[in-house]
């Protein structure tokens, strides 16, 4: 097997508000003990001191990244391009919208922002010239897999909150999936 450059995806964890009630929640009391939980199991995983921190500008990912950062007594940086999925829909009509769009696939998808993120964020992924652990979200990680897998759905799993995913960046820029972390059928928020 190719060794290729490390990159572990985490879901943050659960947000204190659902995705079309506030637009950018921080996490619960769930999700912090989660966060503490994903900053162990990274440490375990012993992620090599040169790798990057990067996470999605949202509250609810930043907060998941600090516990981890904080251990590795790393600075986090913020990559836009991992941030979730631009709605097409006012707040008030994205879990509607999100319910849709989970089952649709990506060669109808017509919505110009929608594609420009999809390929924002797999240009930048497949651009990463080290090691990176990445806080994100739901449908990043499903992007990356769908994509890695060559799979033309929008879900290609069930990533759970504070779940940790391995893909390696393989020379020419193809993504490998190398383990997908747990996954259970939780409400997107």
């Amino acid at each position: 097997m190719a060794a290729g450059i490390r990159c572990l995806l985490v879901r943050h964890g659960e947000a204190a508000a659902h995705w079309g009630a506030d637009e950018d929640p921080g996490l619960s009391a769930l999700g912090r003990r989660q966060a503490e939980r994903v900053a162990e199991e990274l440490l375990a995983l012993d992620v090599s001191g040169d790798c990057a921190i990067l996470s999605s500008p949202r509250a609810r990912a930043r907060e998941t990244a600090a516990p981890f950062a904080a251990r590795a007594r790393r600075e986090v940086k913020l990559a836009p391009a991992f941030r979730e999925i631009p709605a097409p829909v006012p707040l008030a009509e994205r879990r509607e919208w999100l319910r849709g769009f989970l089952r649709a696939r990506w060669s109808s998808c017509h919505h110009p922002e929608v594609l420009a993120w999809r390929q924002g964020l797999l240009d930048e992924l497949c651009g990463l010239d080290r090691s990176a652990v990445i806080f994100t979200h739901f449908l990043v990680i499903n992007t990356v897999v769908a994509h890695a897998r060559a799979q033309d759905d929008v879900l290609a799993f069930w990533p759970d909150n504070g779940s940790v995913h391995e893909l390696a960046i393989l020379p020419g820029g193809r993504l490998q999936v190398r383990r997908l972390g747990a996954e259970l059928e939780t409400v997107v928020n």
